[in-house]
């Protein structure tokens, strides 16, 4: 086995969907494309992408331009564990550029793809052995549509 990489379906714009992403993290790479040879059924024509691999984070994805068969949803979404808050603040204003905000750290971007951005130490705050420590962290992530861990602290501190 070879690992497991993400497979995006998208109805077109994927030059677009890669460039964005590749940008929005430091180590963004594009690995491969493939598009759409002379005689290709609908979705495709010829010459539009077909499919792109590229590595964000060490992680691959790929998208696939297969049409409007299959629409993203928040169902599937993608953890980005960030080093500290300034990392946070960067990477959800980068994603939300042109997407949707919802709560407790989750966004949609500008394609209808779903991400949550999670700073460090927020599974410890959420698994404090204190019951009410942890209480009021969950309480104060529940309040918040970008995750603040330094608020989130001082809530389960009690302040």
């Amino acid at each position: 086995m070879h690992g497991i990489r993400p497979c995006l379906w998208f109805d077109g714009r994927v030059d677009e969907a890669v460039a964005f992403y590749t940008s929005v993290f430091p180590d963004g790479e594009v690995l491969d494309v493939s598009r759409y040879p002379e005689g290709s059924p609908p979705p495709g024509q010829p010459g539009d992408v077909l499919t792109a691999t590229f590595r964000v984070a060490g992680q691959e994805f790929t998208i696939l331009n297969g049409g409007p068969g299959f629409p993203h949803s928040p169902a599937v979404s993608f953890m980005v564990n960030c080093d500290d808050q300034a990392e946070v603040d960067r990477v959800w204003e980068a994603l939300l550029d042109g997407g949707q905000p919802s709560q407790c750290g989750w966004l949609s971007d500008r394609f209808g793809v779903s991400w949550q951005v999670i700073p460090a130490g927020l599974g410890e705050l959420l698994g404090d052995p204190d019951p009410g420590r942890a209480q009021r962290a969950m309480q104060s992530m529940l309040a918040m549509v970008k995750l603040d861990i330094d608020e989130m602290r001082r809530a389960a501190a009690g302040g």
